[in-house]
């Protein structure tokens, strides 16, 4: 009789007519992050332009970090459609990192961007230059608006996903943006002091950072395979031990494929080769709880087997 059997339990991760998990986006927040684009496509333009006549540095470093939205989303749109293809005897998990790989260029873009922010406003405090604030505030009241409208299409869908979060973030750091332009323009204004303008702009380069930090963190995370954030992997494998039936497990693995689909793989060692099927319903019962829904679980009749 053969000691050991492996048995698998996945929840469908493809098919060949759609996709129906986190990292497929849906068709309503596909339509979102285009509205999305086309807002943050046209008033990065806005502030160009306006940052350019105006000579305000946070207005251009706000119309820069847009610059860095409309290549964020359009390639977050073009990875989920990536993503939508078949498995392949290839690509056994499909295309599904790709929205990994775009959230982790997402932040990365942000850390660039925050460091030519910083350089550039320490140029501005060391040679002050003369601001037309009047259109500075003009621009930036719009731009304010537009990143608001952004906001409030991507809120309701930005926690599913790394790649749809990485958007909602790139917008939340372009409202932020508006409103240290528009505070900028009221200091200088009022108390005529025009390196507000370049002190505005470090306090929302380090906000870009503080955003940037998180969501590469989590993207390297992903890629190197870590246990998710939200699993312990000491209470996966008591849950797993606290089967009557299963005496012992060692060498497991828990990662995530990509946001929301978590795999996992073990050895378990039983004493009841015939109940090799009963434990394993039990095992994907028991760990469903901690979210896990793709197992590989290699069930070991001989207790003394160990696999280095």
């Amino acid at each position: 009789m053969d000691h050991h059997s492996t048995a698998e339990a996945e929840a469908p991760l493809m098919s060949e007519i759609g996709c129906f998990h986190p990292a497929c986006l849906s068709d309503q927040d596909i339509k979102r992050l285009t509205i999305v684009l086309v807002i943050s496509a046209v008033f990065m333009v806005a502030e160009f332009v306006g940052g350019w006549i105006s000579n305000s540095l946070a207005l251009l470093a706000d119309a820069g970090h847009m610059l860095t939205d409309v290549a964020a989303i359009a390639l977050s749109l073009f990875a989920s459609k990536i993503a939508r293809r078949p498995v392949t005897s290839e690509k056994t998990f499909g295309y599904l990192r790709l929205e990994i790989l775009a959230a982790l260029v997402n932040g990365t873009t942000l850390f660039v961007i925050a460091g030519g922010i910083v350089w550039e406003a320490l140029q501005r405090l060391s040679t002050p230059i003369e601001i037309q604030t009047t259109t500075m505030m003009v621009v930036a009241v719009f731009g304010l608006g537009a990143n608001l409208l952004a906001a409030k299409i991507l809120h309701g869908n930005h926690d599913h996903s790394l790649n749809m979060r990485g958007a909602y973030l790139h917008v939340l750091s372009d409202l932020l943006g508006s409103i240290g332009a528009i505070v900028a323009g009221i200091v200088i204004i009022t108390t005529g002091w025009t390196a507000a303008d370049a002190v505005v702009s470090v306090v929302i380069a380090l906000l870009i950072v503080t955003s940037a930090w998180r969501l590469v963190k989590e993207s390297v995370d992903v890629l190197l395979e870590a246990s998710p954030a939200h699993v312990d992997v000491n209470e996966v494998t008591q849950a797993l031990v606290d089967i009557s039936g299963i005496s012992g497990v060692h060498d497991v693995h828990v990662w995530t494929v990509t946001s929301g689909v978590v795999a996992m793989s073990a050895h378990a060692m039983v004493d009841e080769p015939s109940r090799h099927q009963e434990l394993l319903q039990a095992a994907q019962a028991r760990l469903a709880q901690f979210g896990i829904q793709h197992l590989t679980l290699q069930l070991e009749h001989d207790p003394t087997c160990r696999v280095c």
